[in-house]
């Protein structure tokens, strides 16, 4: 129950400061280090935690980031869920619309 409040509380904080959101202007985002640290390097703790079952929801990732990590770590795929996926073109840089220059984000079907 305690793991499940500080998750509640984290989300919370992310979404009260804005932290979550992706970058709304076709420029190389800056990641949250927290995401990727997560996706890429995870503790053990975090490890043996997903195994237990939790998800952790991924959000404004870069396509080539999720690539990566399935094929890098593809054995906790069923611990993760990204939203919010940031289109990029062939060299990784996000891609944007040619009207708006807003980045071109992939619908996730989550509404």
């Amino acid at each position: 129950m305690k793991t499940l409040v500080t998750t509640l509380i984290l989300a919370l904080v992310i979404s009260a400061t804005g932290a979550a959101t992706a970058p709304a202007k076709a420029e190389q985002p800056s990641h949250d280090a927290w995401q990727h640290n997560l996706l890429f390097a995870p503790s053990p703790e975090q490890v043996e935690i997903e195994k237990r079952g939790r998800v952790v929801i991924y959000d404004g990732l870069r396509d080539i980031d999720i690539d990566r990590a399935m094929d890098e770590q593809f054995h906790r795929v069923q611990s993760m869920m990204f939203v919010r996926t940031v289109v990029t073109d062939a060299q990784g840089v996000p891609a944007a619309d040619p009207e708006t220059g807003m980045l071109i984000i992939e619908d996730d079907g989550c509404d």
